[in-house]
């Protein structure tokens, strides 16, 4: 196969590509990552690169405009390489996966549960009890006795018998490593040493015998996988205290937003193993970044825990996930055993320990089982609802006598894609708009006070609201005024926000009806199925006591514009509590306590699993759920217009 030189800019990066490989392909070989939302299927238009040199063939679309091919602009996932090339990437096309800053690190760890240190369940109720400080991986340090004629145990006997002593472990095992040092070990010691216990399963094992004592150093590792973010937390195991959080983007962005993409592309050619690695490789980086900060050996990292979503983990352990989209949508497991960290090539303890948070079914995964671990939800008298808002989203309904959960189809509108300007909650993203009822003049907020380059969820949903408010548009979504900054477009008619003057790049900003619809869709989604969802309980929406909003939106989301537009039913506001990642704070507990992990496996068993699509009513609940907030106004008494 023919080679051809392909040179990046403004990156000055310079590969050995061959003929007809994609510009898009080329481009993440060498670690530039571009936006593909769509996977690389030609129909997000993000991928946006200006040929200065050279010669490809680009596949027919009715993205690129005719002014846009006079510029010698191509999709970068439907153009293939044909002679040596020269590609200028324009900040508007690039996927910014750098870690997170202090500001939008809060944002999405932010919440009254997430910042909790120790291990109470985080319910409402403090004296329900509290989970038994047990860490996954335990370190103990023992002073055994030397043997003697009259005790001569066998020297791994020795061992096992002075745990017992120590505390009640029924079944302990160890590998043939630590038995062939354990002789030498032993008498080097003078019989002192600490051994780090992990329970896999339900055996106890002793994965690592060091000399003397060494327990004050036993570190561990919990982790929401999520399909946009991916956050983890260093945490002290003997003192149950938190010592660093980061979250950055996860790289598998670059191969598609959204987790039904992904799978598609997991089963094409390397596919499954090039998002494996992008996972492995975004969580590696938190953990080497949080050891250097933090100055922790890795090797006294041993153990983590994953909540994500069932795609997540499946593409973690590097399991096709194909299965999960077809019918009859069954997962390969939902309860995965106790593993290596360095099977799944995760970089801490190279005999460390690696547990996933149960799932309940393909589209109910860990993050939501840790999400009801960590709400404390399964604990209540009165009936509560748990609704993760993110690039899925899922709801449970329940209490302490049962828990029933679904998934809406929301899609990813509400994390910036699929949507013309949208973006996700990072450096200059506008989270903020208001507009002035007389003269409607726009003012806005980006996250970091950079210029702004796009959209994030909650802007959309402040715009929405704003643009109802003011009686720029109708509850359909459809223009109403005549304004300059309104135009017909191909898409409908689109409302300018900010000029290229405005902005970084010298990027137009704009919402189209087609965005409005989009984001129509999504939140009628978590709307209609969060009615339905409770009607199939026979509970009206408004005995639920408690609403638990988690997610990304944080303490950002404004709760009377999202009930403006109809995403969260019109009740008493009291009822709605931010609780920020609590995914995040699930694993946090389950990496401390095994009794957390036996509760989530508990919860995994008892959420079910109900398919919105088999009510009758559904359809009719989410057909309604597409106006602005609702075509039954009688269900938002408080929410009022703009004649």
């Amino acid at each position: 196969m023919q080679k051809f030189k392909v040179t990046f800019l403004p990156d000055n990066i310079t590969i050995q590509a061959e003929q007809d490989k994609t510009i898009l392909a080329a481009a993440i070989s060498v670690g530039i990552n571009l936006n593909s939302n769509c996977g690389g299927d030609g129909v997000c238009g993000r991928c946006k690169v200006i040929l200065r040199d050279g010669k490809v063939n680009s596949q027919p679309s009715g993205i690129i405009t005719l002014e846009e091919k006079q510029k010698n602009i191509h999709l970068a996932c439907l153009s293939t390489i044909h002679s040596d090339l020269v590609v200028e990437i324009p900040e508007s096309s690039r996927l910014n996966l750098e870690r997170l800053t202090p500001e939008e690190l809060a944002q999405r760890l932010n919440g009254l549960y997430s910042k909790a240190e120790d291990i109470q369940p985080l319910n409402l109720d403090p004296a329900a009890g509290i989970f038994t400080h047990s860490p996954l991986a335990t370190k103990i340090f023992l002073e055994l006795k030397p043997p003697t004629l009259d005790d001569n145990l066998s020297d791994l006997e020795r061992l096992y018998r002075a745990l017992r002593i120590y505390g009640d472990f029924p079944v302990i095992q160890t590998g043939l490593f630590n038995i062939r040092q354990l002789g030498e070990l032993l008498r080097d010691s003078d019989w002192k040493v600490t051994v780090t216990l992990g329970k896999r399963n339900d055996t106890i094992e002793i994965f690592l015998i060091e000399t003397g004592d060494t327990t004050a150093k036993n570190f561990g590792l919990a982790f929401d996988i999520g399909t946009t973010t991916i956050s983890g937390q260093l945490i002290d195991l003997k003192t149950k205290k938190i010592l660093g959080s980061k979250a950055t983007y996860n790289q598998q962005s670059a191969f598609g937003s959204d987790v039904i993409t992904r799978i598609v592309y997991a089963g094409s050619s390397e596919g499954l193993e090039k998002l494996h690695n992008a996972v492995c490789d975004t969580m590696n980086q938190i953990i080497r970044e949080l050891a250097e900060e933090y100055k922790v050996d890795l090797n006294d990292v041993n153990c983590l825990v994953c909540a994500g979503n069932t795609t997540m983990l499946h593409l973690l352990l590097n399991l096709d996930p194909g299965s999960i989209r077809k019918e009859p949508y069954v997962p390969t497991a939902n309860f995965f055993p106790v593993l290596r960290a360095s099977e799944v090539g995760i970089n801490i303890n190279p005999r460390g320990l690696l547990a996933t948070v149960p799932g309940v079914s393909s589209y109910i995964g860990g993050d939501i089982t840790s999400g009801v671990l960590s709400s404390g939800i399964f604990q209540q008298e009165a009936p509560c609802i748990l609704i993760d808002i993110g690039t899925n989203g899922e709801i449970v309904l329940g209490n302490r006598d049962f828990l029933v959960g679904c998934a809406a189809s929301a899609g990813p509108a509400f994390e910036g894609s699929g949507v013309t300007s949208g973006m996700r909650a990072t450096s200059g993203a506008i989270q903020k708009f208001t507009i002035n009822k007389k003269d409607l003049k726009i003012e806005y907020f980006t996250i970091s006070n950079k210029k702004p380059r796009g959209i994030c969820g909650s802007g959309y949903i402040d715009l929405l609201s704003a643009m109802l408010e003011t009686g720029i548009i109708d509850r359909n979504g459809k223009f109403k005024i005549i304004d300059p900054r309104i135009r017909q477009t191909d898409n409908g008619k689109e409302f300018l926000l900010c000029s290229k003057s405005e902005t970084e790049g010298e990027i137009e900003i704009v919402i189209n009806e087609a965005d409005i619809d989009n984001l129509k869709r999504a939140k009628g989604a978590i709307y209609s199925a969060t009615a339905i969802l409770a009607r199939h309980l026979d509970l009206e929406l408004n005995s639920i006591s408690k609403f638990f909003i988690a997610g990304g939106f944080g303490t950002y989301l404004d709760i009377e514009k999202a009930i403006k537009i109809g995403l969260l039913p019109d009740l008493e506001r009291s009822k709605f509590v931010f609780i920020g990642n609590s995914a995040l704070a699930g694993a946090r507990q389950i990496v401390l306590s095994t009794t957390a992990m036996m509760m989530a496996q508990e919860l995994a068993n008892r959420i079910t699993y109900f398919e919105l699509s088999v009510d009758p009513g559904y359809m009719d609940e989410y057909g309604q759920a597409l106006f602005f907030p609702h075509t039954d106004l009688t269900k938002f008494p408080t929410v009022k217009f703009s004649k």
